[in-house]
């Protein structure tokens, strides 16, 4: 008798182990659900490049605040014959600048939304991150006579849910593969070596055109120049992601960016 209750006690025991070994493997997987790539036909993603073998590229630039860069910049697009490029507009500062968004608009420059307040979408509820879209969205509908389908979202940040709303409100949203660091004031050395380096066919390369970006005007000759002398055309984010569908990257359920976070004061 007394060995039957020992041996049920080593197999209750036992039991005990296999399902907490249970409990927690199943615990993992919920944890990692939100790890598991969002980049399939049922669920929205977001556009960090496109696969192509054609030398395409496209040059971005994010404004959301200051008036001192844009016009040094579109100059040098104007003077070096870059007729191909895209600008990600926050809706604020697109209201105090409306000069600014007209004259990039008629220099033919692709319009996207860099949206509304600069804060992480990801903290914000669905109903918040959706006014913040449809805000911007209206504003810069109203200053550039075209509803824009392309967003940027302020310091790139975003998750599944910012992901989902975006795309029930018609928007894909891009990112990049290649970011310049001009945010970061690093040099005008580094800033030209860091795009020159690291461009690929179907790339999206992440400039600024706001005041804190100190450099970007005085790199940005050198940057186009060397492109070309490897041969590489400029097109808007648009035209890239008509050659193929977008390279299908990692995107995690979390504030989770690609190539660091922008500065989230002056981006």
């Amino acid at each position: 008798m007394n060995s039957f209750y020992v041996f049920s006690g080593k197999k209750i025991k036992r039991f005990i182990y296999i399902f907490a070994a249970a409990l927690l493997t199943a615990g993992v997987v919920y944890v990692e659900r939100g790890n598991i790539t969002v980049f399939s036909e049922a669920a929205p993603s977001a556009i960090y490049s496109v696969p192509t073998e054609k030398k395409l590229i496209a040059l971005t630039f994010d404004i959301s605040w200051g008036e001192k860069r844009p016009e040094p910049i579109l100059k040098v697009l104007e003077d070096k014959k870059v007729d191909k490029a895209t600008f990600f507009l926050s809706s604020p500062w697109s209201k105090t600048h409306p000069e600014i968004v007209t004259s990039i608009k008629d220099a033919g420059y692709e319009i996207g939304s860099h949206g509304h307040k600069h804060v992480n979408y990801s903290t914000l509820s669905n109903e918040e991150i959706r006014t913040q879209i449809t805000t911007a969205h209206t504003v810069l509908t109203e200053l550039t006579g075209t509803q824009p389908n392309l967003i940027r979202m302020p310091n790139g940040d975003f998750d599944k849910r910012v992901l989902q709303v975006a795309s029930d409100l018609g928007y894909k949203v891009i990112q990049w593969d290649t970011d310049s660091l001009d945010w970061k004031n690093i040099g005008v050395d580094n800033i030209v070596n860091r795009v020159t380096s690291k461009a690929h066919p179907g790339d999206i390369v992440l400039l600024h055109a706001s005041d804190s970006c100190k450099q970007t005007h005085e790199a940005l000759p050198q940057i186009i120049d060397k492109l070309r002398s490897q041969g590489y055309e400029f097109v808007t984010v648009s035209e890239l992601i008509s050659q193929s569908s977008a390279d299908g990257k990692e995107v995690r359920d979390s504030a989770w960016l690609d190539n660091g976070l922008e500065d989230a004061a002056g981006m």
